[in-house]
């Protein structure tokens, strides 16, 4: 005798029913998020078409944009920005005045790749930029860094002595501290859940955060207007917001490996800083670099935050000037302070 049952297979659990409604809901909301962020980079770039040229060097496409004729000067950018960062700043139109000025968008940033198999520590990017700039032809230019792009700038001065005539840094991180927004701002560089989040949710998260970002880097002195015409989407494109966050999370460890060279720089050295600089403490960086650094100058401009070239251009540009001159002169002119 058979027992005629028929097997029970539930189409959904208690829990799978529960989480059904608010999981279709997260699922659009990604989907919606991703498609606006990819609208308003397509917007973004159409807007905002390279401006300059570019070079190719080991398999890495750099963009740059050259200005002025005169001795050479290249300038390097700060997290997070792009080279039209020292165009809306006036360095740009000052220094092209007297200097062939060359801007290069660093890895990842503007128009220039960042391939994935490469870690583009300070060392990496100084080594991909000194062959780009010999490509060129750039014979023993200045070269300016501001803060992520100072120690580019002094990784290539250490390791191009004769090639770099001499550094201007501003407003530079180089010792290494604890820093709360380095943990904040990695999550896009972390693989697959930070590719997710970087064309969905932290776009978004970054255009909400931008005013206050803005403040803070300028802070105490006012967000000049030139500042807010820059194109913020360029800045919170999928692409570049990877590129901001894996140098976040290089900091620290990049400013551990540079700092037990710093007395090695042979070049002279021009370091500027604000004193109101609440995104890098110029007591902690700034003057500590000039103790370190024999050939060194050290200003650091009252009632001035993290965006100085900014509001003293042309202290900048007198600071560059100064590099071509004879060391007596320039020392004598600079009138530098030791602690």
């Amino acid at each position: 005798m058979s027992n005629n049952i028929t097997p029970y297979y539930p189409t959904h659990t208690p829990l799978l029913g529960k989480w059904r409604g608010p999981g279709l809901l997260a699922g659009a909301a990604l989907l919606a998020s991703f498609l606006y962020v990819r609208a308003k980079t397509s917007q973004a770039e159409r807007e905002n078409p390279p401006e300059g040229q570019f070079v190719d060097v080991d398999g890495v496409r750099l963009h740059y944009t050259v200005h002025g004729d005169g001795p050479p000067v290249v300038m390097l950018h700060g997290n997070g920005l792009t080279h039209n960062d020292f165009d809306a700043s006036g360095l740009t139109a000052h220094l092209a005045r007297h200097h062939k000025v060359y801007i290069v968008d660093r890895p990842g940033f503007g128009y220039s790749d960042r391939p994935r198999t490469t870690i583009w520590t300070p060392k990496a990017q100084a080594e991909l930029l000194y062959k780009a700039l010999e490509k060129l032809g750039v014979e023993r230019p200045v070269v300016l860094g501001h803060s992520w792009g100072t120690m580019v700038a002094v990784a290539m001065g250490l390791a191009h002595p004769g090639y770099v005539r001499g550094l201007v840094l501003l407003s530079g991180y180089y010792y290494p501290n604890l820093r709360l927004d380095a943990p904040l701002m990695a999550p896009p560089a972390i693989p697959l859940i930070g590719d997710v989040l970087r064309y969905t949710l932290s776009p978004l998260l970054g255009r909400l955060m931008w005013p206050a970002i803005a403040r803070h880097m300028f802070r105490p002195a006012p967000i000049p207007d030139s500042f807010r015409q820059l194109p913020v989407w360029m800045m919170l494109r999928p692409s570049q917001l990877r590129a901001g966050a894996a140098e976040s999370a290089l900091m620290v460890p990049s400013a551990m490996t540079l700092k037990k060279h710093y007395s090695e720089l042979a070049m002279p050295v021009s370091i500027i800083a604000g004193s109101g600089d609440r995104v890098v403490d110029p007591s902690d960086n700034s003057a500590r670099l000039h103790n370190d650094v024999l050939k060194s100058t050290l200003k650091v401009e009252p009632g001035v935050g993290h965006m100085v070239h900014y509001t003293h251009p042309e202290l900048i540009v007198r600071a560059v000037d100064a590099m071509n001159l004879p060391e007596p002169v320039r020392l004598a002119q600079a009138q530098p302070s030791r602690a």
